[in-house]
């Protein structure tokens, strides 16, 4: 029986909350800390702290060649659980056992030395994997053309852009022949093209026979380039096997972060204002269109106007819709009765990954409007990974009509 390339048994991992490590100081930092210590929470000490446990009673196995996907909401100990796996740092207990040299990418510019130039960062880091010297020269062209650098090669890794340094870092820690590659979210720094290369390469290195540990909020890439999946919550595992079913628990238990209900009280004024907000579905495929609900209601009788403007995971507005002035659409409010309308966005031709949306209700012609204090959230699902979607940054505006806006009585 082959033996698990990957075992953890019983591993976890506790911080210290709020309190300070011994170590030697300057002068100058005693006197620092002395001014700091009375206003901390606890007293004069500064000692007080809680325990807090990132990971607890982790159990897995992963087989030579899996491709496992790490996947929970944020901060359900993805990142912890890599950097204990990757000997950044110590469990507090358990044991880990790893049959296999093992390349991490856990974020920009991870084992760079930023004096150094690019071609010198690639022979540190190859060393650091126990390569000889012949082995990176054979691979050494091969990581310059793939991370896009041959100009700036022998330049200082310190001046390179937070995507040239993604770029090496990945292509050093895909290309040195690892048995265990261990890769986060910092994919997410890359456009659209490169993180295509970056899937299409770890599915070449599946392929070979070496093993993956991938951690993404892109529930389409885990779909398509991962053989299992793990999900973590609040730092236990809360599911291991087959992908498409620990992905369906993850969105299920609202891993998209989308809230199929949001409820808000009223403000007690006459204007009109947002009681409710809901979603037909936490996910939907490339190019599909989604429903959302809302409840509006006014203390006067009064005529409204819904505008939304979605977000992509970085804050970045990419598109607007509005039912009046671009689809002529005004909602007619009774006095003190709550009316519930369906808006139908879409299709949207979004690239993978998470959105937020934003509700605006406004009366035409006035100041007053209302923002709910929430948003909702979905999540786009794609067969193709790296499709990028139409770039909306491009033609973004509050005068343009970014998808069609269909309004119905719910």
């Amino acid at each position: 029986m082959t033996l698990p390339i990957i075992s953890a048994r019983g591993v976890g991992k506790r911080y210290n909350l709020g309190r300070l490590q011994k170590r030697n100081t300057s002068f100058r930092e005693s006197i620092v800390e002395a001014i700091r210590t009375p206003f901390r929470r606890g007293g004069t000490t500064g000692t007080a702290g809680e325990e807090f446990w990132a990971l607890r009673n982790i159990d897995f196995d992963v087989q030579p060649g899996d491709v496992l996907g790490v996947i929970g909401r944020n901060g359900a100990g993805k990142s912890t659980l890599l950097k204990v796996l990757s000997r950044i740092t110590d469990p507090t207990e358990g044991r880990i056992e790893m049959r296999g040299r093992a390349a991490s990418l856990l974020e920009v510019g991870t084992g760079f030395h930023p004096e150094l130039t690019g071609r010198e960062n690639i022979y540190l880091n190859g060393t650091i994997l126990g390569m000889r010297k012949r082995e990176i020269d054979r691979k050494f062209d091969e990581i310059v053309a793939f991370a896009e650098v041959e100009r700036f090669i022998d330049t200082p890794v310190k001046r390179y852009s937070s995507g040239m340094y993604v770029r090496l870092a990945f292509g050093v820690a895909a290309h040195l022949d690892p048995e265990i590659l261990i890769v986060d979210e910092v994919l997410a720094v890359g456009d659209a093209e490169f993180q295509r290369k970056c899937l299409n390469k770890m599915s070449d290195v599946a392929q070979g026979g070496r093993t993956v540990l991938f951690v993404s909020h892109n529930m389409a890439a885990v779909r398509s380039i991962c053989s299992k999946a793990l999900m973590l919550s609040r730092g236990q595992v809360a599911g291991i096997g087959e992908v498409d079913p620990i992905v369906n628990m993850y969105l299920q238990a609202g891993g998209s972060s989308a809230a199929a209900q949001l409820s808000f009280p009223l403000r007690g004024d006459h204007r009109p204002q947002f009681t409710a907000l809901g979603m037909s579905t936490p996910t939907i495929e490339y190019g599909e269109s989604i429903d959302l609900d809302v409840e509006i209601q006014s203390e006067i009788a009064s005529t409204v106007a819904i505008e939304l403007e979605i977000h992509d995971e970085r804050g970045t507005p990419i598109a607007y819709m509005a039912t009046a002035p671009i689809d002529k659409t005004l909602i007619t409010l009774a006095a003190g009765t709550p009316r519930r309308v369906r808006l139908r966005c879409g299709p949207l031709p979004l690239a993978t990954g998470r959105y937020d949306v934003y509700f605006w209700l406004i009366r035409p012609w006035a100041e007053d409007y209302h923002i709910p204090a929430e948003a909702l959230s979905f999540e786009v699902i794609h067969s193709d990974p790296g499709e990028s979607g139409f770039d909306f940054r491009q033609s973004y505006g509050r005068g343009a009509t970014t998808f069609p806006l269909h309004v119905a009585d719910a």
